[in-house]
């Protein structure tokens, strides 16, 4: 009996065979290396995306923070300021001391009060501030509305004065015009870390 060779035949099976095997090499390499690398990639770019998103969003809080902070500080200095602009002048007790006692005779002017003296009480640390006494005595005053006005004027100027002390002296109580005594006005300026406690002595 005659066998026949595989010839041609065979040879294109053979062929057909190991181009099935480099085909599937060349998709198992694509699928290796484009798409499991493209869905990696995509996975790093999307957490790279959400890890930026985070920072923005931490950098926005901060400014939105930093904003309020300004703001408060500003605040802060503006009612510094304010503050500032309402104590005695000077960098002294003395200095202050002298402000105080222009201030006092001003008004004493304005309202037609006689001032018989004048009287520097000590300073006394209050807080970070300085209290400035000055302590006046008056030549008898006809008219209580003069002393009524003079005292509003001394509590509603510029300055942060208030009355500490009055003394007042009435001559005839049945007829309540003429009034003499003393008044104890006081006024503050920045503290003074120089300025020893119990009067500086």
């Amino acid at each position: 009996m005659k066998k026949w060779p595989l010839g041609e035949k065979g040879k294109w099976t053979q062929k057909r065979l190991l181009w099935g095997v480099i085909g599937l090499a060349a998709l198992i390499l694509v699928y290796n290396f484009g798409v499991v690398a493209l869905v990696e990639a995509k996975k790093r770019a999307d957490e790279e995306i959400a890890l930026k998103q985070r920072i923005l969003l931490k950098y926005a809080e901060i400014l939105q923070n930093r904003k309020g902070i300004e703001e408060s500080i500003e605040r802060t200095q503006k009612q510094s300021e304010e503050i500032q602009k309402r104590l005695l002048p000077g960098e002294t007790p003395q200095l202050g001391a002298a402000h105080l006692q222009d201030i006092v005779k001003r008004l004493a002017e304005k309202n037609r009060i006689a001032l018989r003296s004048f009287r520097i009480l000590e300073p006394k640390e209050v807080s970070f501030f300085q209290r400035i006494a000055l302590q006046i005595d008056f030549n008898p005053i006809s008219s209580i509305t003069s002393l009524g006005q003079f005292l509003f004027d001394l509590e509603n100027q510029e300055k942060e004065l208030m009355i500490s002390e009055m003394d007042l002296l009435v001559f005839n109580p049945r007829m309540p015009n003429t009034v003499q005594g003393n008044v104890v006005i006081s006024g503050l300026m920045k503290g003074s870390k120089g300025v020893e406690k119990g009067g500086g002595k």
